[in-house]
This record gives C-alpha cells, sequence and structure tokens, in this order.
C-alpha cells in the first residue's frame, strides 16, 4: 500500500493543463474536487471545492472538513469522475500561509541544545516545562517541498580582532518537524482554549525549519532567533486532515509540573508518527513525534492565551522533533554535536553540518498513512 488511500486523502492544490486544482491524493493519483462534486450531489456547499485556493476548504470549519471528508470517502468508494495521474500534475504551495510560528517543544531537543551551548549550566532554563516556547518567522519565506534552498548570509561571533564576521553560513542545518495548519480563524482579543484543537486546525503537513546555527549563536541573544532561522522553512506540497490520524492519538510522555489551567489537555493529546532524515539518499535519524514534550493543542492554546488572533492559514511547527536515542535526533546540531562529532552520510562521507549540493529529504508515516515528503537542496547564491 502506498500510504495514499481513502483512510488519508491528504489535500493540495496543483496544476494541471494549465488550471490550478484542489485535489486530494489518493494513491498515485490525484482527484479534482470540483470535477467530483460536479458529478454528485453533496451535502454541503460545493463552492468551498471550486479553488483555486484551499482557503475556503480551510476556513468552511469542523462541519464542513467532516461532511466533505465523508462525502469523499463514500464517492470515491466507486466513482472515478475527476481522477488525474500524478505524473501530469505539478504540486503547488497547499495554501498561503498568513501567520508563521515556530516551538521548542522537544524535551530531547531542548535538554540537547542546553547541554551543547551551556555545558556548565543546566540544559533547560526556567520557564521551559511551564509553557510552550516559541518565536516568530516569516511567513513569505515558507516555500514548497522542492524549492531550492540558498545558503544564507549573515554576521558570525566575533573572531580574536573583536569584529564578528560576515559570509555565507558554515552551520547550515534542518530541524525535522510536523506543521499544523489553521482552517478556521478566531477573533482578536478571544483565547482558543486547547480542547478547541480540532475546531481550528485543518491538518498536518511535514515541515523543515531550515537553521543556520552559527548565525543564529551570535544574534539571537537577548530576543532570539532572526536571521538565522528566517530565510527558508520548507513544507510538503500535502496537507493531512486531523481526522485521518485519529487513530494515531497517544498519551504526553508526562509534564512535571503540571501545567497551568489553560494549558491543561485530555488524553490522548500527542501522536505517535514517525519521521526520517534523509541526506543524500542516507536515513541518519528517526525522530519519534510521540516523545514530544508540549502537544499541539497546548502550543495553540499559548499563542493564542494572549488575546492574539487565528487567521486561516497560519502555520505554527512543532519544533524540531529529537527523541532520547542518537539515531533520533531531529536536527544536525544535536547529531554532529555542534560540530565536534561527524556523522556518515552515503559512500562513507561524514557530515557536521550540510555542504552545497546536499539534498535533504524528510519523511513520516503515522501507521498505514505516508505524509507527504518534503525536500530541498543547497545551493550558494
Amino acid at each position: 500500500m502506498s500510504g495514499f488511500g481513502l483512510d488519508h486523502l491528504p489535500y493540495g492544490v496543483v496544476t494541471h493543463q494549465g488550471r490550478q486544482l484542489v485535489v486530494v491524493r489518493l494513491e498515485d493519483e490525484v482527484v479534482d474536487l470540483a470535477s467530483l462534486a460536479a458529478s454528485s450531489t453533496p451535502s454541503f456547499d460545493p463552492s468551498v471545492l471550486a479553488g483555486p485556493e484551499l482557503a475556503p476548504l480551510m476556513a468552511a470549519g469542523p462541519g464542513t472538513w467532516s461532511a466533505v471528508r465523508a462525502w469523499l470517502q463514500s464517492t470515491l468508494f466507486t466513482s472515478s469522475a475527476g481522477r488525474i495521474p500524478l505524473a501530469e500534475i505539478e504540486p503547488r504551495m497547499p495554501f498561503a500561509v498568513a501567520d508563521y510560528v515556530d516551538f521548542y517543544a522537544s524535551l530531547d531537543h531542548a535538554s540537547n541544545v542546553g547541554k551543547i551551548f551551556r555545558p556548565d549550566a543546566e540544559p533547560l532554563l526556567p520557564n521551559w516545562r511551564h509553557l510552550p516556547v516559541g518565536y516568530h518567522g516569516r511567513a513569505g519565506t515558507v516555500v514548497p517541498s522542492g524549492t531550492p534552498i540558498v545558503r544564507p548570509h549573515g554576521q558570525r561571533r566575533p573572531g580574536a580582532d573583536g569584529r564578528p564576521g560576515f559570509g555565507p553560513s558554515q552551520a547550515l542545518d534542518i530541524e525535522a518537524e510536523l506543521g499544523f495548519v489553521v482552517g478556521m480563524p478566531s477573533a482578536l482579543g478571544q483565547p482558543v482554549s486547547a480542547d478547541a484543537f480540532a475546531d481550528h486546525v485543518f491538518g498536518v503537513t511535514l515541515l523543515n525549519d531550515w537553521s543556520a546555527r552559527d548565525l543564529q549563536a551570535w544574534e539571537y541573544v537577548p530576543l532570539g532567533p532572526f536571521l538565522g532561522k528566517s530565510f527558508a522553512t520548507s513544507i510538503s506540497p500535502w496537507v493531512t486532515p486531523l481526522a485521518a490520524l485519529q487513530d494515531a492519538r497517544v498519551p504526553l510522555p508526562g509534564q512535571d509540573p503540571e501545567p497551568l489551567d489553560y494549558l491543561r489537555v485530555a488524553e490522548p493529546a500527542g501522536y505517535a508518527i514517525d519521521l526520517e532524515v534523509v541526506i543524500n539518499d542516507t536515513v541518519v535519524s528517526r525522530p519519534p513525534y510521540a516523545s514530544m514534550y508540549w502537544s499541539p493543542a497546548q502550543m495553540l492554546a499559548h499563542m493564542t492565551v494572549n488575546g492574539a488572533s487565528l487567521r486561516t492559514g497560519d502555520l505554527y511547527g512543532s519544533g524540531t522533533i529529537s527523541g532520547p536515542d542518537r539515531d533520533q535526533r531531529g536536527s544536525l546540531l544535536e547529531l554532529s554535536w555542534g560540530g565536534a562529532q561527524p556523522f556518515t552520510v552515503a559512500d562513507g562521507a561524514t557530515r557536521t553540518y550540510l555542504q552545497d549540493g546536499d539534498t535533504v529529504t524528510l519523511r513520516a508515516t503515522a501507521g498505514a498513512i505516508t505524509f507527504g515528503e518534503v525536500e530541498g537542496t543547497i545551493g550558494s547564491r
């Protein structure tokens, strides 16, 4: 099985014969949803599927999402209307990103980073177990899988002369993540509770938050990530609906101390999703999302507790997904332990950080479901 059966049906936007279409993927085909709706009598307003954007469906809310999914699973079982081979389409950016927020929600990742940067101090800062730490990124630099990644330039830590260096990043990294895609907006000044997660989040996509660690190390104190993160974030062209992941729900590993009331969630609040990080056709890591400390529902609640509103197309990243073992680390910063421990890729070659020409591919599965891959190849300007 391909992992793209009737139990999955991820949404996307593609170009076919000069037309931009809203589709779902089914095995090795896509289904033009406008054509399918025209050949049947759906119980919902079919205009949400008319295209050329996914936003009308995303904004329609959970009642429509559920109705569309039920109609698709019933209709596609017998109908072949609107089907197009994958080889004939070009995937596009699946939605227009309104705002982008990235979190720092893995205990193992945060602990590893703390040990690398602060070896003589407590790895976790005092706030980490009390709230999902995050930062705002650049929505305009979120790009679809396959977009070339240009090595960023910026300032680096000062040398012996006390002046910062400047030039292309020498510590270009990846972050293996999941991205949560907001459909239903919310009103300014009205927080979204953790138990309203499924009312607002349309689906999940694979996400690679590219990172320039040397730029980041110099600029991030005291205000956090900026140019070391904002140059590119890649996402898959396929958005897996939350309903497809219901069987992947698992309890969180445990939170101590108990979160404040607004961050409490009903279990199971986590997801058993297994990722792979591939560099030049070599699997270098297998991060497990089930190990994450903070859940996506808690991230959404914290992101809006100050009254910040949600917009259709908002995207928030899980933060780097890392497990307790070395081969489960979701960043090269961790795999190479800050550049001190090279690891092996194809044909015996070693890496600490990415070189020009390297191709990074992220893959993920949740049981029988296969997520759309996200890929990028490094180049210089």
